[in-house]
C-alpha cells in the first residue's frame, strides 16, 4: 500500500518485517507462513582457494587427482581428440607411481595430509582470527581446493546454508594465468550456477606488486640470510612456469613475474642482476618460459656461482613444486654441476608478514560490504 503525505517521501508497505529472532543466527518473518524455512542472519564469507591436493599418495589417489588436474582446458588446451587418449591410456597409466612416490617424500604423515593442504589450514585459521578481531564474528573465512578436495562446490554450497549473502573469492595466486587465477574464478562460477539464492559474489584480482606482499617477501629473504654464515652469490626468483605460446596469447603472467623480482630487488636495495627470474615445471614437448630453473641453476655453478639461494614467489604455500621440485630435483642439478651451497627460501606460508598482507588484500576487496 503507498501512504503519502503532504511534504513527505512515499512510503511503501510490503508487507515483510524484520527478522524476528527464535535462535542465534536465524530468524521468521513475521508475516510468513509457518512451514516456510528460517532467514539466516546475513553473513560475509571469504573463500580462499589454492590448487589442490591428492587426497593421498596411492595410485589410486593420485590418478584420480592427476585427471582432474590435467582434463583442465586452462590447464592443457590441447584438443579432447588428441590429448584424452593419451591422457588415460599413457600419463595416467604411468605418472601416478612417480607422483605419488614424490608425495610420499614430502607427506605430512602426521596429520596424513600434503603439506599444501596443512599450510593452507594455517593460514586460513590465521587470517579468520584476524578478521575476526578487526571485523567481528559475521564474517566466515574458509577455504577451497581447485582439484581435489575440499571442493569449490562443496564450500560455496556450505557458506550460502551458512547464510553467507556475500561471498568474496580470493585465489591464493599472487600473479595472473590462465591456469591457475581463472580455472579456480571458473570453478567458483560453475558452483554458483547450481545455487538457487546467488550470494553477491567478488573475485580478488592478483596482488603481485601490492606492498606489503612485496614486504613479505623481502623479510623472507632477510630472514634467511642472516641465519646464513655466507652471503649467496645470486637469489634465484623461480617461477611456475608456462607455455610460451600463452605469453604470445596475451596472458600476463611473464611480465608480471618480472615485475616482482623487480619489485622485491628494489625494497631490498640490492644492484641489478642480484636476482634472476626463472621458470620451474616444465611439462610436454613445446617450449616454455625461460630460462629453466633446473638448466640455469646448472649454469650458474659452471660459471662460477658456487653458493645460491632459490625461492618460489609465486607459491602462496610449499607444496610439491617447492619442496621436491626445487628443494629435491634443482638442488640435485646445481650440486650436480659444481655449486657448493643451495639454500632454499621457503614460501611465506602463514608468516606474520604473509598473513597481515593476505589480510589487507581481503579488506581492500571487501570495501563497501564491510559495516
Amino acid at each position: 500500500m503507498l501512504d503519502t503525505k503532504a511534504g513527505q517521501t512515499p512510503q511503501y508497505d510490503t508487507g515483510l518485517q524484520e527478522p524476528s529472532i527464535d535462535r542465534p543466527g536465524e530468524g521468521r518473518l513475521q508475516h510468513a507462513p509457518a512451514d516456510h524455512p528460517p532467514v539466516r542472519r546475513a553473513k560475509i564469507g571469504v573463500l580462499l582457494a589454492n590448487l589442490g591436493t591428492p587426497d593421498n599418495y596411492d595410485y589410486w589417489s593420485m590418478r584420480r587427482y592427476l585427471n582432474e588436474f590435467l582434463s583442465d582446458k586452462r590447464v592443457v588446451d590441447y584438443a579432447s581428440w588428441k590429448w584424452q587418449p593419451l591422457l588415460q591410456l599413457i600419463i595416467l597409466t604411468k605418472r601416478p607411481f612417480s607422483s605419488g612416490a614424490n608425495y610420499k617424500l614430502i607427506w605430512n604423515h602426521e596429520k596424513n595430509e600434503s603439506p599444501l593442504l596443512t599450510i593452507t589450514k594455517d593460514q586460513t585459521k590465521a587470517i579468520a582470527a584476524v578478521m575476526e578481531e578487526r571485523h567481528g564474528a559475521n564474517i566466515i573465512v574458509d577455504f577451497c581446493m581447485r582439484y581435489g578436495n575440499p571442493s569449490t562446490e562443496s564450500k560455496v554450497r556450505a557458506m550460502v546454508e551458512a547464510g553467507c549473502e556475500r561471498i568474496l573469492f580470493f585465489p591464493l595466486y599472487p600473479h595472473y594465468a590462465g591456469a591457475t587465477s581463472a580455472t579456480a574464478n571458473d570453478q567458483f562460477f560453475r558452483a554458483l550456477m547450481k545455487e538457487q539464492r546467488q550470494p553477491a559474489v567478488r573475485t580478488v584480482a592478483e596482488y603481485f606488486d601490492h606492498p606489503l606482499y612485496i614486504d613479505a617477501l623481502a623479510q623472507s629473504v632477510t630472514s634467511a640470510y642472516a641465519a646464513l654464515d655466507h652471503h649467496p652469490d645470486v637469489l634465484v626468483a623461480s617461477y611456475h612456469g608456462m607455455p610460451k605460446r600463452y605469453l604470445m596469447q596475451g596472458d600476463p603472467y611473464h611480465c608480471q613475474c618480472a615485475k616482482t623480482s623487480r619489485l622485491l630487488r628494489e625494497r631490498l636495495g640490492w644492484e641489478k642482476g642480484s636476482i634472476d627470474t626463472t621458470f620451474q615445471s616444465v611439462f610436454g614437448p613445446e617450449e616454455w618460459l625461460k630460462p629453466y630453473t633446473v638448466e640455469h641453476v646448472a649454469e650458474l655453478a659452471k660459471a662460477g656461482k658456487k653458493r645460491i639461494a632459490v625461492m618460489a614467489p609465486a607459491f602462496s604455500a610449499d607444496c610439491i613444486e617447492t619442496l621436491e621440485e626445487i628443494n629435491g630435483e634443482i638442488r640435485e642439478a646445481f650440486l650436480h654441476a659444481g655449486g657448493e651451497s643451495f639454500t632454499y627460501i621457503p614460501c611465506l606460508n602463514d608468516s606474520a608478514a604473509h598473513i597481515e598482507a593476505l589480510a589487507k588484500v581481503i579488506e581492500e576487496n571487501l570495501s563497501g560490504w564491510l559495516g
